[in-house]
């Protein structure tokens, strides 16, 4: 990549479309939005260029602009609005153009923010807090093994308010102490805890299946990582713009020499 290359790197996860300008290997701005799935090309463009201006950026500067995503309909519409306002084609990441050896039995399922969250470090396990939290592996070798998917803890949270009538509807919070003495204090304390445990569980028996690789670090990214590896020893970094990295570390990897 030249070092006047400025590429746009976007996200769409189910809850959260997170955008990004790279210049050159330097993420120099990023942003979060919701995800709406009912947005048009139209009322993305109307956020994306209010942000673009903000910071001083005309769409005539972006050489670029990669894309992976898990939520089709919002897809089609970023799709189109890049066409439209940015005159060029995004390189939409599937299995067939990160790089990466994917070992999965059919690699077309697996989600293109857990390809390019895998494509730096090895051996790598990368777990991805967001509206599932995903345990992906990769190898010394750089192959990507696959991994584990689990509920967010959000999606936990609302389906024991739904379930259990009598209990009431907590946020996932760290609680104060660990032996709550509310029944809200004791079900943060479970919610909080028990995810800790649970991820610390799944990394270690991945840990063990990596072993013939040598030691793999184990990165966190997404909305929950920080308050998590705080808990915990098993996760070695935090790295909230990995996804975004990715998408560059792909982008680079299908242009053309130059």
């Amino acid at each position: 990549m030249s070092g006047a290359d400025r590429v746009q790197a976007i996200d769409v996860g189910n809850t959260n479309l997170v955008l990004g300008i790279f210049d050159g290997d330097t993420l120099t701005v990023s942003w979060r939005l919701t995800t709406l799935p009912g947005r048009t090309p139209d009322e993305l463009w109307v956020i994306v260029s209010r942000l673009l201006s903000n910071d001083s950026i005309e769409t005539e500067q972006i050489t670029g602009v990669v894309l992976s995503s898990v939520a089709p309909p919002t897809t089609q519409a970023v799709d189109e609005m890049v066409s439209r306002r940015f005159g060029r084609q995004a390189l939409r990441v599937d299995a067939t153009n990160t790089g990466l050896a994917i070992r999965y039995e059919n690699p077309a399922e697996v989600g293109a923010d857990r390809l390019v969250n895998a494509v730096s470090t090895r051996p790598l396990i990368v777990v991805d807090f967001g509206t599932a939290t995903t345990f992906d592996a990769i190898s010394g070798t750089g192959e990507y093994l696959g991994g584990a998917i689990c509920p967010g803890v959000e999606i936990f949270a609302e389906a024991w308010f739904l379930r259990a009538a009598r209990l009431p509807k907590v946020d996932v919070l760290k609680p104060a102490e660990l032996i709550g003495r509310t029944t809200v204090g004791s079900m943060q304390s479970g919610l909080f805890y028990g995810y800790v445990a649970m991820v610390e569980g799944i990394v270690r028996r991945v840990c063990d299946e990596l072993a013939a690789d040598g030691q793999a670090v184990c990165v966190a990214t997404g909305g929950l990582a920080s308050a998590i590896t705080c808990e915990t020893s098993v996760i070695d970094h935090v790295n909230a713009d990995l996804t975004l990295t990715g998408l560059r570390l792909v982008w680079e990897r299908n242009q053309a020499p130059h």
